[in-house]
């Protein structure tokens, strides 16, 4: 198992054996920042000698590590490979209150756990389903647009938190590369919702993999589902008019 360790002021200060972080945590010469994976904090600063290093600083990710807010294993095929090629180190992130019926919230969920383990990510998984909180949130407000940025915004907040306490440099979602998703207001949203937690929101046009995401849905043999999630989007999915008439 990986294990992180920073100093006091949070600097990266190595990768050491679980044992030996685990007998620091013992000893009260650290505190546990995060379980999977395992992070701690030393109890001091360390003044760390300068070295040269040779970084490929053309990799905007190199030496970061990132959460990935995943709404479907589909979605993280492109995603999670591009940012790796980046120079990220990924770990993906699992909320998605939104998905209904809960029938539907598991078929992706152990879909992607499958897809997870295929590709060697980890991820770290939101317990519970929150529906009663998302129904309620977005109560008088179901009109396509105007609950989906409550939706956004529900989501990328929690991964945000998630992504502070767990000790990572910078968040960004799957939500980026549908075409049927509102970019630019996932982009204020994730941007908002990070800089409230001392992190980078990492936007990129995902997009451009959307190709290779089918592909790799294909190649993968991914359930792939027919709407985004929440029981407005089936609706309006299995009903063209359905968006007319909530207006």
């Amino acid at each position: 198992m990986k294990v992180v360790v920073l100093d006091v002021n949070g600097q990266r200060v190595s990768m050491s054996s679980e044992k030996k972080a685990r007998r620091l945590l013992e000893q009260g010469k650290a505190t546990l920042v995060s379980r999977d994976p395992l992070v701690i904090r030393l109890e001091y600063a360390v003044d760390l000698p300068a070295r040269p290093e040779q970084v490929d600083h053309s990799l905007p990710g190199q030496g970061k590590r990132i959460l990935l807010h995943i709404c479907c294993a589909p979605c993280a095929t492109y995603t999670a490979k591009r940012l790796r090629d980046l120079g990220f180190e990924v770990t993906g992130y699992w909320y998605n209150p939104n998905i209904h019926p809960f029938s539907e919230h598991e078929r992706r969920r152990e879909t992607l756990v499958q897809y997870a383990q295929s590709i060697d990510l980890p991820v770290i998984w939101e317990p519970g389903y929150e529906i009663v909180e998302f129904m309620r949130a977005i109560h008088g407000q179901e009109v396509f647009g105007t609950r989906c940025k409550i939706c956004y915004r529900m989501r990328l907040t929690r991964a945000a938190q998630i992504a502070a306490q767990k000790g990572f440099d910078a968040l960004t979602t799957t939500l980026l590369i549908s075409p049927y998703q509102d970019q630019q207001a996932i982009r204020a949203i994730g941007e908002q919702a990070t800089a409230e937690q001392g992190i980078a929101f990492f936007f990129e046009n995902f997009r451009q993999g959307w190709r290779e995401h089918a592909d790799m849905t294909r190649e993968h043999a991914l359930y792939s589902q027919r709407y985004c999630g929440c029981v407005y989007s089936e609706w309006e999915a299995l009903d063209r008019s359905a968006r007319e008439a909530q207006t």
